[in-house]
């Protein structure tokens, strides 16, 4: 049974290595790939798990916004939220096993191993830092990853140093599945705090090339394939965010509800909301007769260069023009931000929120000043890199995809 490890490395983005110098990964020539559009997480591993497009696989962000319930959900790891058939499925017909390891929407998923950021949420708001393990004795009850480095104002490349050890450890564990799919986090944060230019990233690109390098000598002593794609190329931030559902509530399409002096969201009575995500955002109109208003509404902001009509459940979808990102809240002054606004809330917040990255007031709070983000992604109109040792002639990230199921078919 042939052998390939996919490597899945967040904000590894084509011209961001050029700009380094950086001409190979692991030995591997480096060379440009569209992405997809939204280029954010859960869109580009639902197109290489799947090899669709995103009105079929139905997942057109990093959260979605369930019309029968009136409720967003962010980061929710269900492997049924992504549709369609998987790429492996006629390779695992065959006898061949699959591994995915720190993907997101992978539990419950089809597969012969998941591995997977799996903290539990006590009653009391505190939390108990776990990986989910199928099967149980994969980790024999460890958890490998300081979950706290996963995300957050600590967040770091030191998870990404985590998961290459867990990764290497299976492999020289021995039969490890034919078919290993992992997610590699190292550089999306600095990025994202800092630019695309800040000293700090130089590190980090050390940092992740030495990662990968050593999770490839692992894979090659064991005679498997490889190959290493980006999914988003962070780009600049160079003017100030923009805020649609301000707007909305400006124009009395979304509703508010006072409590303690906070204004929290009131979806039942809200005409209109926008899921943000980075430099998309999805826009869900309650009533079809809102439409247009609402459309005349989001196209008067002149941070938004693009609607799209009908985006997978959401009536339209927002793209920003390059060097701004949508932000979620609603509210203009501090004392009126509910509670989960200053802390890392990635379930309850309706939206994306990379204020996370940094403390807020105090040690015990997550900042709320958009001005401090300099790097974002969304836009698919930069291409990452593709590294491989497979002879793939694929320009597009779904054609990719395409590419590893006829590999795996074959």
């Amino acid at each position: 049974m042939q052998k390939l490890l996919v490597l899945n490395v967040a904000a590894l983005g084509y011209d961001l290595l050029s700009a380094n110098a950086i001409t190979h990964l692991a030995g591997l020539p480096v060379r440009s790939l569209a992405t997809v559009s939204p280029a954010v997480t859960c869109t580009v591993q639902a197109t290489l798990r799947t090899a669709l497009p995103v009105c079929a696989h139905q997942m057109p962000a990093n959260g979605l916004y369930l019309r029968d319930l009136r409720q967003s959900f962010f980061w929710h790891q269900a492997s049924s939220l992504v549709k369609g058939p998987r790429i492996w499925e006629t390779f695992r017909a065959k006898g061949g096993r699959v591994g995915l390891y720190f993907f997101q929407q992978s539990l419950g998923e089809t597969v012969d191993e998941i591995l997977s950021p799996a903290p539990i949420h006590t009653h009391g708001g505190g939390m108990i830092m776990a990986t989910y393990s199928h099967p149980p004795a994969l980790l024999n009850g460890k958890n490998p990853l300081p979950l706290w480095r996963y995300w957050g104002p600590l967040a770091s490349p030191k998870v990404g140093r985590a998961i290459v050890r867990t990764l290497c450890a299976r492999l020289q564990s021995g039969n490890a599945p034919e078919l290993l799919m992992v997610y590699l986090p190292t550089l999306d944060y600095d990025l994202q705090r800092y630019g695309t230019t800040h000293p700090k990233i130089q590190s980090n690109l050390r940092e992740v090339t030495t990662q990968i390098e050593c999770l490839v000598a692992e894979a090659r002593r064991r005679d498997y394939e490889i190959l290493i794609v980006g999914d988003y190329a962070i780009t600049d931030v160079t003017a100030p965010a923009c805020f649609p559902n301000r707007a909305l509530l400006a124009a009395n399409l979304l509703n508010v509800r006072t409590i303690r002096g906070m204004l929290y969201p009131d979806f039942h009575q809200s005409r209109a909301f926008v899921l943000c995500d980075h430099q998309t955002a999805l826009v869900y109109c309650q009533n079809e007769a809102d439409r247009p208003l609402v459309r005349e509404c989001l196209a008067a902001l002149p941070e938004v260069e693009h609607i799209e009509e009908h985006m997978a459940g959401a009536d339209f979808q927002l793209t920003a023009k390059r060097g701004t990102w949508f932000a979620y809240p609603w509210w203009d002054k501090p004392q009126q931000a509910p509670d989960y606004a200053t802390h890392v809330d990635i379930h309850n917040k309706p939206g994306f929120d990379p204020c996370e990255l940094f403390f807020g007031k105090t040690p015990f709070q997550s900042s709320t000043d958009t001005s401090r983000i300099r790097g974002t992604h969304g836009r698919n109109d930069v291409p990452v890199a593709l590294a491989t040792t497979l002879q793939i002639s694929a320009t597009s990230l779904l054609q990719l995809a395409e590419a590893l199921r006829r590999h795996l078919d074959s």
